[in-house]
């Protein structure tokens, strides 16, 4: 009885690994067909979420916003901040979260600033 609960496991493991590891080599695939689709705003993105690791979607899920504008950003980091600061039952896993959004989010406005200051040079003066 214990020979054949042993090896329902180890097969059940077995099973159980092997379609992980198919997930895992799936959503490899689709990240980066994804950012190769997204080209150079792709990367400038990856680049972003890579320093946070969230992605500029999700930053702007977990601060509520639409729009990438400093005072958007800064109004609804401030909210969500102090409605989660532990001192008035608020979640530091949260707030944290928070914090790594704003983050994100900066960072994407920083890439995007450095874009448009390329863009507005001369060429002769571009690096």
């Amino acid at each position: 009885m214990a020979k054949y609960l042993a090896q329902i496991i180890v097969m059940g493991a077995q099973v159980v690994g092997r379609a992980f590891a198919r997930a895992l080599r799936q959503e490899f695939a689709a990240s980066q067909a994804a950012a190769q689709a997204r080209g150079q705003a792709g990367r400038q993105s990856a680049a972003a979420s890579s320093i946070t690791g969230m992605t500029i979607q999700e930053a702007q899920q977990i601060l509520n916003i639409s729009k990438l504008t400093p005072e958007e950003i800064q109004k609804s980091y401030e909210h969500l901040f102090k409605v989660n600061d532990k001192s008035v039952g608020g979640s530091f896993y949260l707030q944290s979260k928070v914090v790594r959004a704003k983050e994100c989010l900066d960072e994407e406005l920083s890439i995007q600033q450095q874009d448009e200051q390329q863009k507005t040079k001369p060429p002769d003066q571009q690096t």
